[in-house]
């Protein structure tokens, strides 16, 4: 199974501007922003947006995902909803988690296309 091109990006996009957000806050120290990929099976890829901005606190973790759920001031709390429904219908998931010494780490796996590891 291929993955919608446009859904995919737009996962992306939210994941990278919503990084880009939590570090807009951070005063001392170097904002970091790194995406990944890489193939974890012959037919799963493994994408991951890192930060250092502060980071989620432990008990917004179990509600990250919820619909209308936000840690931001201004937000509506479904982007990160919407985007772990794209990754769910795409066979994947989408999990959040922290990043050391400080920051979140949002990755998600989706198929890679491949049905035999080319």
């Amino acid at each position: 199974m291929l993955g919608d091109r446009i859904q995919l990006q737009q996962v992306l996009l939210n994941l990278v501007m919503n990084a880009i957000e939590a570090m807009s806050g951070v005063d001392a120290g170097p904002r970091v922003l790194g995406v990944s990929s890489e193939c974890v099976t012959t037919t799963e890829v493994l994408v991951a947006v890192r930060d250092s901005g502060p980071g989620l606190e432990p008990q917004s973790l179990a509600r990250l995902f919820d619909a209308f759920y936000t840690t931001k001031p201004h937000g509506l709390g479904l982007g990160l909803a919407i985007s772990r429904r794209i990754i769910e219908a795409h066979g994947g998931r989408l999990w959040a988690t922290a990043n050391a010494p400080h920051g979140a780490v949002l990755q998600f796996t989706v198929s890679s296309g491949s049905e035999g590891g080319a």
